[in-house]
């Protein structure tokens, strides 16, 4: 039976459409639609119900240890109050799940993962956990809202000081009083666009939508659901858990290198990424030429030879134009390089493009 979260009985009023994912019951869309959100993301603002991501919080004086164990990035030198990104593999170098930590002390952080993969990841930083580290899953008193768009630091300064908001990208203030709220909030995000993802106990969570909703009226902010979440990650050429990676995908495989340490000293699954050497198969984007809408798992060709598969695509608004991320052969994967995806027993038209296909500000 699906979970729902602290905003449930909201998005039902504000006219959600309910589907289940990821063990949840969330709004794929509002009346709206699809477009509208994503277009509102890119251009005003929008607001989401992130409350189905887990929260994991590890202190004591071993935490720092525990987590550059677990993880493929470097927490070292990483500052009070900022944000980086991480990858947890198996000892094979798959990817069990990617992640983001924040630190709040020298023995306080607070990774977030991703929702469908919450228990298998909190079993696997417990039983990984080294001693003199307290790892525990607090997701259920946890709910989150991302405010995303161009709009969104103008709605927060509605709402607060300026010294209470976030100022860089990947950084974290994690006491602010929001309406008598205690809230973390990060300069973080899944949409491409200049965001915030405010935290607070699950109780407070309809306070926080409405006080969100008000204050962001007159910017033309508009609740969105996971299809516009979908399709502006995509466009953002953003990775999502079951499609660019998983147990048998190595982040290096995916493009995720840049989270991924191999002169750390030791982490899971650290060998056998040094053993495989480079990726004999990476992420590409492709862009549609011929027609017809690439989504995953399409088989993509040159001529008669397989060279990959699509890991996800869609027919994106702000671009005006069909796109995929793909996985392929590393031979193949050179920009301008033309292909065909296997769509429904025809053959679509694509050329391999750089990513990510959007970027903020051009």
């Amino acid at each position: 039976m699906e979970l729902k979260t602290p905003l449930y009985d909201v998005h039902v009023e504000e006219g959600g459409k309910i589907v289940p994912f990821a063990g949840y019951l969330l709004p794929v869309q509002y009346g709206t639609g699809v477009i509208k959100e994503h277009m509102a993301v890119r251009q005003q603002c929008g607001l989401f119900d992130v409350s189905h991501m887990g929260e994991i919080l590890f202190t004591g004086p071993t935490a720092l240890a525990t987590l550059n164990h677990l993880l493929t990035n470097d927490y070292s030198n990483m500052p009070i109050n900022k944000v980086r990104y991480g990858v947890m593999c198996n000892e094979q170098g798959g990817t069990i799940d990617d992640l983001v930590v924040y630190k709040f002390g020298e023995e306080s952080y607070l990774v977030v993962v991703n929702a469908a993969n919450r228990e298998k990841d909190y079993a696997h930083m417990a039983a990984n956990t080294l001693e003199g580290t307290k790892c525990e899953d607090i997701s259920d008193t946890v709910a989150q809202v991302a405010l995303q768009g161009p709009k969104a630091p103008a709605i927060m300064k509605k709402l607060l000081p300026e010294d209470q908001i976030p100022k860089g990208y990947y950084t974290a203030l994690p006491n602010v009083n929001l309406g008598g709220m205690n809230c973390m909030i990060s300069r973080t995000g899944y949409t491409g666009e200049l965001g915030y993802e405010i935290y607070t106990a699950s109780e407070n969570a309809p306070k926080l939508w409405k006080l969100l909703r008000e204050a962001g009226e007159e910017f033309g902010l508009i609740p969105c659901g996971l299809g516009a979440r979908d399709t502006l990650r995509l466009e953002a050429a953003m990775p999502l858990y079951g499609h660019e990676m998983d147990e048998t995908i190595t982040p290096l495989e995916a493009g995720l290198d840049f989270g991924v340490k191999l002169n750390k000293e030791e982490f899971i699954g650290h060998d056998a990424l040094v053993a495989a050497g480079a990726p004999k198969r990476v992420r590409v984007g492709l862009e549609v030429t011929g027609r017809g809408i690439i989504r995953e798992h399409q088989d993509v060709y040159i001529g008669d030879e397989k060279i990959g598969v699509s890991t996800s695509g869609t027919h994106c608004p702000y671009l005006g134009k069909a796109i995929a991320m793909a996985l392929v052969d590393a031979s193949h994967a050179e920009v301008g390089t033309k292909v065909e995806a296997e769509v429904r027993g025809r053959r679509v038209a694509a050329e391999i493009i750089p990513l990510p296909f959007y970027t903020r500000g051009k």
